[in-house]
């Protein structure tokens, strides 16, 4: 049976979840998945908008896929499960950014030179390995899926939990236009994306993130409807103070 956030109710931890684990694994393999695929390749659609080259990052196609897992996160399990877990993402985004660039400085074999090489590395994963992709993400994740979480939330409190459309793609005109915006922004100033790719690379990553989120709004009220159902709650963040920085020992919710 579905409930609230109520004052005087009994507190359950967030390890008590039924499935809670494997949203965070979903959302933290989309992640990095995404990331290592922005770095990889650049995509052409062949033809533009207003003038402006529809061409974009290969993570494009994966990364929406983390803000409907957000919206799930935050509208079934209220904003602190969804902070405690964007913070998981953060954290594996730094540390995968770490192993490519020590893969980077590790002396090659000659024969994987002659084939492959570290020209090929630097071109394919140099912005997972010297930072550039993955400082863009990182910042642009943090500000977007913040952003994202705490709108959603609230507009769940001021809409009595209906019209589930309109706030996760509400929250995400929002979320996905600060990602894209810095996303962009410090990939090109790192030199991963020459800057005449900015204002294609800005719009087309953020009309095409906006669009698979709504084309994945049927896929979020089955999946929001299974959650709810199998936890047996439903999470109301009122009276919250949305500090993305609370410790984790914090973490409670009253059901």
């Amino acid at each position: 049976m579905s409930s609230s956030l109520l004052a005087d109710s009994k507190p359950k931890s967030l390890t008590r979840f039924l499935y809670l684990d494997q949203v965070m694994a979903f959302f933290v393999a989309i992640l990095l998945m995404s990331n290592v695929a922005s770095s990889a390749k650049i995509l052409d659609l062949g033809f533009s908008l207003f003038g402006i080259p529809l061409a974009f990052d290969g993570g494009t196609l994966l990364f929406p896929l983390s803000y409907v897992f957000g919206d799930i996160l935050t509208e079934v399990y209220g904003f602190r499960a969804s902070r405690r877990v964007i913070w998981m993402g953060f954290t594996a985004l730094a540390l995968s950014s770490l192993v490519f660039l020590l893969l980077r400085t590790l002396p090659a074999d000659p024969g994987w030179e002659e084939y492959a090489g570290s020209a090929a590395y630097d071109a394919i994963l140099g912005g997972m390995s010297t930072g550039g992709i993955a400082l863009a993400s990182l910042l642009g994740y943090w500000a977007g899926e913040f952003s994202n979480s705490v709108i959603l939330s609230r507009l769940k409190v001021l809409m009595g939990g209906k019209l589930l459309w309109v706030r996760t793609i509400g929250s995400t005109l929002v979320g996905e236009l600060l990602d894209s915006l810095v996303f962009v922004f410090i990939a090109s100033l790192t030199g991963v994306f020459g800057w005449e790719l900015f204002l294609s690379l800005t719009l087309t990553n953020y009309f095409l993130k906006c669009a698979i989120e709504a084309i994945m709004t049927p896929a979020t009220y089955a999946a929001v409807h299974f959650l709810k159902k199998g936890e047996g709650i439903d999470v109301y963040d009122r009276g919250l103070r949305y500090n993305p920085f609370s410790r984790p020992r914090q973490d409670k919710f009253h059901v």
